[in-house]
């Protein structure tokens, strides 16, 4: 009898020990990896990042105490996030926090083993991050948002607010994963709408110069901005840019307008980044990221700067005025 024990012991030793164990450690305070596209913030109350520090107070974890943060900074150039996350994993974090595809696929490539929980991703199925919203079925979960499908709302938006609208720039950085989606979404949005558009490309803070000045030229009516971590770490040169070529703008994250935007529609970032405090939570207590369903955003939110909107003599209708949820200026 207890060599039959001892067989099946083994027997199970050896079907479970090619899977991978997403364990946390047991001893100090937890260390959370968060891998980050952007810049370090320098007002961290007023960044969606911090918003998940905040959220972890909310769940009564104390930093020092309880957990540990290691930050790591790509300052907006993604071609160091694989090193970055690599980083993280060689210093034995027990969960790394990151968003944004190619922040999530760094992580991902870095490691099957320790829990990745996203703060953001557009389509993480799509992606082939996880296998499904409801069942993961890896070492990733956490949230998703819906960037992509927003195009005809920023369309329909800018069209409502910029009279006789017929020619619209559009922002990207080539750099994004998810640029092909995000164009196709646009154009045929404004192909609805029968608007033209003006495509600019930029992957560094030099090249938005060169952009907003493509589109003077190009004699645009307004600008949208496609969601991406340098366009935010860049807001307040965008949103200025803007301003001096008497551009209404128009973005997918509300830091962009008080920044200097004119309105913004999209995810609260600042929830989905607090949000995934919860995830965190949920996998130090024992859950596992395969069976944590990835929740999806269902709440958008228009932002309206009235400064910005007197600064271009802008009358915002009132159609669009009972539709925001926060003014500013």
């Amino acid at each position: 009898m207890k060599r039959r024990q001892l067989l099946i012991a083994i027997g199970a030793g050896s079907l479970f020990g090619s899977l991978p164990r997403l364990t946390i450690a047991q001893k100090g305070p937890t260390r959370i990896g968060f891998l980050a596209t952007r810049s370090k913030p320098t007002v961290w109350n007023a960044d969606y990042y911090g918003a998940f520090l905040r959220g972890m107070q909310d769940l009564h974890y104390t930093e020092g105490k309880d957990f540990a943060m290691e930050w790591r900074f790509a300052d907006g150039d993604s071609a160091r996030l694989p090193e970055l996350a690599n980083e993280l994993v060689k210093s034995k974090v027990d969960i790394i926090v990151t968003g944004g595809t190619q922040a999530i696929r760094a992580a991902s490539e870095a490691t099957k083993v320790i829990p990745i929980v996203m703060g953001n991703s557009n389509d993480p199925v799509g992606e082939g991050l996880i296998a499904s919203l409801a069942r993961p079925g890896g070492n990733i979960t956490g949230l998703a948002n819906t960037n992509t499908g927003l195009s005809p709302t920023h369309m329909s938006l800018m069209q409502e607010v910029v009279p006789g609208l017929s020619r619209v720039a559009v922002l990207l950085n080539p750099k994004n994963q998810n640029y092909t989606p995000i164009l196709k979404s646009m154009h045929d949005a404004a192909a609805k709408m029968r608007l033209k558009i003006i495509r600019l490309e930029a992957k560094s803070p030099r090249e938005i110069d060169g952009a907003f000045a493509a589109m003077d030229r190009a004699e645009a009516q307004a600008v949208i901005t496609a969601f991406d971590a340098l366009y935010v770490q860049q807001r307040h040169q965008i949103g200025a840019l803007a301003l001096k070529y008497r551009l209404p703008s128009l973005f997918p994250v509300r830091q962009q307008v008080e920044a200097g935007g004119l309105m913004s529609y999209g995810q609260n970032y600042g929830k989905l980044y607090r949000r995934a405090s919860v995830y965190v939570d949920k996998i130090l207590k024992g859950a596992s990221p395969a069976d944590l369903p990835v929740e999806q955003a269902t709440k958008f939110e228009l932002v309206i700067n009235n400064r910005i909107a007197r600064a271009l003599a802008l009358e915002i209708p009132s159609s669009v005025r009972q539709r925001a949820d926060k003014f500013i200026g």
